[in-house]
């Protein structure tokens, strides 16, 4: 007996085809959907900035490492290659200071929500990848029982979910749209570290939603490293050539320390609780 058509939902060629692309889209929503309720994670603080940043200690050893190496060789080649090696850990060495606070701040949320009731509400939430994503991840697994959401994304030169992110809440998407989805529905807060352009699209739709109110919940957002922020950042001018008004410009709060951001953020998320929302 001849075996019969497959089922079309076991058909993968199918599946996988342009055809289908709006059922993978659906389970992009879909599947995070059921998980966030079986986990029930309904709140969420995110955490945005740069993959490439590691922290002060790796750094510093990365740059003595290299600086050895350079004492001890000659080739013009070679000394060429590691210059180029050592002017980028250089660089990540100056965005050190911003991966350890991050790990604070986000160990600080954390220990803020669990001591509050003794259970879960507010996960921190992250890109679930290295760098700034990594820091924030790994300070909510600083705190003894602190889980965090990693929202991965497929990309050919970035690594799987880092390994701070809770294994049960990591997530990998094919769909930017899909990913910036979850995101912004679940979060009561956002942070933006430094970070490059993905960091900076993921800001400007944040601010354009609530600009133009199609995200209505009030939305704490803090604009974290004043020095970075100051000298990629020049929105001022904005207000100065009339594309935005004055009242656009308190839809985020600057902040240079990990008091000041955590302050700031327990403040407005306490007092969107009294307000109900």
């Amino acid at each position: 007996m001849s075996k019969g058509p497959e089922k079309a939902y076991k058909n993968l060629q199918f599946l996988n085809s342009s055809a289908s692309r709006h059922i993978r889209i659906l389970c992009e929503y879909e599947e995070p959907r059921e998980r966030f309720a079986q986990a029930n994670v309904k709140d969420t603080i995110v955490f945005f900035g740069s993959a490439r940043s590691r922290s002060s200690g790796f750094c510093k050893d990365e740059v003595a490492n290299l600086e050895r190496e350079l004492t001890r060789n000659s080739e013009p080649h070679v000394l060429h290659e590691l210059g180029k090696r050592l002017t980028a850990a250089k660089q990540r060495q100056r965005m050190a200071r911003y991966y350890d606070e991050t790990v604070e701040l986000a160990r600080r949320m954390t220990e803020w929500d669990m001591q509050r009731s003794g259970s879960r509400r507010y996960y921190v939430c992250t890109g679930g990848g290295p760098g700034m994503m990594e820091a924030a991840n790994k300070g909510a697994a600083l705190v003894e029982g602190g889980r965090s959401v990693g929202l991965g994304i497929s990309l050919p030169f970035e690594e799987k979910l880092n390994p701070y992110v809770t294994p049960e809440l990591g997530f990998e998407f094919h769909y930017f749209f899909m990913r910036k989805y979850w995101f912004l529905y679940l979060a009561k807060a956002l942070i933006l570290t430094p970070g490059g352009f993905g960091t900076m699209d993921e800001f400007f739709e944040t601010l354009t939603l609530r600009q133009t109110q199609k995200i209505k919940k009030p939305l704490p957002i803090v604009l974290f490293g004043t020095e970075y922020w100051d000298a990629v950042l020049n929105v001022d001018a904005m207000l100065e050539w009339g594309t935005i008004s004055e009242k656009d410009l308190l839809l985020f709060h600057r902040s240079d320390t990990v008091d000041d951001a955590f302050q700031f953020l327990v403040d407005a998320i306490e007092r969107n609780e009294r307000d109900g929302h």
